[in-house]
């Protein structure tokens, strides 16, 4: 199982690189591959050919469709593992956990995409993907359709639900991003109360 970390986005709403943003004296990209380095997975970094990240002694990769959002550096990522199945999470994502991540690995083998999903809405920077999703990714990108879960009809799909994301992750911190100044400031304090 390859771990894949998108980096290349635009950080429109930020107004500057969030991956290199701090909290807690890291880099946002930093907290994640130290949260990620415990499942003892080869680590791909995917990132834009423009970007400004210091070499963090793993592979990186570059988005084969740039400017095609998420689902191009799902794509990217995908196609350079190793591995058959992925595990695929944004570079802005500092409260990872690794037990809940470690439970989407397990359910991985027998479907394409192991997804959470909450409130309805699924988290596809927080999901395990098949090399089987390489194919109809593709298609939607010629088509110009970047909506991840366009391609989930075509594969085969385990949602991961709230009762079982809550027994691990009650308060669904997994799943929060930053893309806002008031972003930061609630990870800056959610991270004074964090257990060490």
């Amino acid at each position: 199982m390859t771990a894949i970390v998108l980096a290349g986005g635009k950080s429109l709403r930020l107004g500057r690189d969030k991956a290199l943003e701090e909290i807690g004296r890291q880099s946002l990209i930093e907290r994640v591959i130290e949260r990620l380095s415990p499942l003892g997975n080869e680590i791909v970094v995917v990132t834009s050919s423009s970007d400004h990240l210091p070499d963090f002694n793993m592979r990186r990769v570059y988005d084969i469709y740039p400017g095609k959002g998420p689902i191009g550096g799902i794509y990217s990522g995908l196609k350079a593992a190793p591995s058959f199945h992925s595990l695929v999470v944004a570079c802005d994502m500092p409260f990872l956990n690794i037990a809940l991540l470690r439970y989407l690995i397990e359910l991985s083998p027998g479907f394409d995409v192991v997804i959470p999903r909450v409130e309805g809405k699924v988290e596809p920077l927080h999901a395990v993907y098949s090399k089987n999703c390489l194919a109809p990714i593709e298609a939607l990108l010629y088509e110009g359709k970047l909506r991840i879960a366009d391609f989930f009809p075509e594969v085969r799909v385990r949602y991961v639900e709230e009762d079982e994301i809550e027994k691990f992750d009650p308060e669904h911190l997994s799943f929060f991003n930053i893309n806002s100044e008031a972003d930061l400031e609630c990870a800056r304090s959610l991270l004074v109360g964090e257990p060490k």
